[in-house]
């Protein structure tokens, strides 16, 4: 069965449509957030050992490489609710990219140029802002960028424990496969989770570009 013309089937579901993929987009600036926040203090934690990098980032690479739908099912089994699952597992899986280049960005100035802030008396904390922090910020903002990238098609799987997002479409075409419209509903999912994808990419070019000197961009 074919059901409606796609055009027609938008035009029919446009309100469901444009609240789901607002949906989507707020949940991955909810999660990336969570993300960022931890991953940076993580990051600000342990730049300066010579292990507890390797160690952290081993970690969570583990946590990366567990399957999205089966940490999906066991951390709903343990809270119960279908937002305190989505958002915290979302954010583990974002957490790998911020991690990491924030470590590689903050260990990345030049020995000589804090041998010399150190000898114009400079503090821990004003070498960390003024010195450390915008060496790192392309570097970090690359991790921000492929972390969202992340969390946005994590949340279309998250669809299968919680009724949030635009993820919801391609389930609702697996569970009725053969029914009238199924063909719409995940071409739906695919073409507007791909579209919020695009956005949030155009949106980390413009901050890149507005926030990063034109040689030092990544």
């Amino acid at each position: 069965m074919t059901g409606l013309p796609f055009g027609e089937w938008l035009s029919q579901n446009q309100l469901d449509i444009i609240f789901r993929t607002q949906q989507h987009f707020l949940l991955a600036i909810y999660c990336v957030a969570l993300a960022a926040a931890v991953g940076l203090a993580i990051a600000l934690l342990t730049y300066r050992f010579v292990t507890l990098p390797n160690i952290s980032i081993a970690v969570i690479a583990v946590l990366f490489t567990i399957p999205s739908v089966a940490l999906l099912g066991f951390v709903f089994s343990i809270t119960g609710s279908p937002l305190l699952t989505l958002i915290p597992v979302t954010a583990i899986y974002a957490l790998l990219p911020i991690t990491r280049n924030a470590i590689v960005g903050l260990q990345a100035a030049d020995p000589a140029v804090i041998d010399a802030a150190k000898g114009m008396g400079v503090g821990s904390f004003q070498m960390l802002w003024q010195i450390r922090f915008p060496i790192a910020w392309p570097v970090i903002l690359a991790g921000l960028r492929v972390s969202t990238q992340l969390a946005v098609g994590i949340i279309a799987i998250a669809a299968y424990v919680a009724d949030y997002g635009l993820g919801i479409f391609g389930f609702n075409a697996l569970n009725n496969l053969g029914s009238v419209n199924t063909g719409n509903q995940a071409l739906a999912c695919v073409i507007f989770v791909a579209a919020v994808a695009l956005v949030f990419d155009a949106i980390f070019v413009l901050i890149r570009r507005f926030t990063t000197p034109r040689g030092a961009r990544v």
